[in-house]
């Protein structure tokens, strides 16, 4: 398994569906931790209710379905689906609300999401994620760039209150890959576990 996740890790962004899925087929023992553990370029679904994008990820999955951060409903339709409490689902939508601005201003387009859970320690956990198409159907071209992508997860675990202190897990992860007219250059960059407190 160790040698699979140092593979993966040195895979180009663009070619990680092939890779992962060859190694499924050599460790079906594993798909499960593979499956866990491989962050994937990030895929967009769009929400037939609202008409939004929204991006899929292992954190709004159940199942073979997908919850939307923009109606609460999964797709397909999948009637036994987790959701968020009331309360953490209001902080989910404003959320939202708040991540399209900062997308817009400082990315200049691309799509984000954020979806939130309650953990096992009476704290929730929230993940933000952006997708910006850089390529020549997408949005966001410029000079050199012939095609690109930046697709970001950040996952923030907020623990419960001890003595007016809030401990805060930041795990990010940003796979970059760029294609230019003069030359071409793949970026895999992660970043794991930055406690703040």
């Amino acid at each position: 398994m160790e040698a699979a996740m140092g593979l993966m890790r040195r895979i180009p962004p663009k070619h990680t569906d092939t890779a992962l899925s060859a190694l499924l087929s050599l460790m079906p023992n594993h798909s499960s931790d593979l499956l866990s553990q491989v962050d994937q370029p990030l895929q967009v679904l769009c929400d037939v209710d609202s008409g939004k994008e929204f991006i899929l990820c292992e954190y709004n999955r159940d199942a073979d379905s997908y919850r939307s951060p923009w109606s609460n409903k999964y797709h397909p339709p999948l009637e036994d689906g987790s959701l968020p409490s009331a309360e953490l689902r209001k902080l989910e939508i404003e959320a939202n609300d708040i991540f399209a601005i900062h997308r817009d201003q400082y990315y200049e387009g691309g799509i984000s999401s954020v979806y939130m859970w309650e953990d096992d320690n009476e704290g929730f956990v929230a993940c933000f994620l952006i997708k910006k198409d850089g390529s020549k159907t997408g949005q966001g071209r410029r000079g050199y760039l012939e095609e690109g992508a930046w697709d970001a997860i950040h996952v923030i675990e907020v623990g419960p209150e001890e003595e007016e202190n809030t401990n805060y897990r930041l795990t990010s992860t940003v796979m970059l890959t760029l294609t230019t007219s003069n030359e071409s250059s793949e970026l895999s960059v992660c970043l794991d576990q930055l406690d703040v407190r």
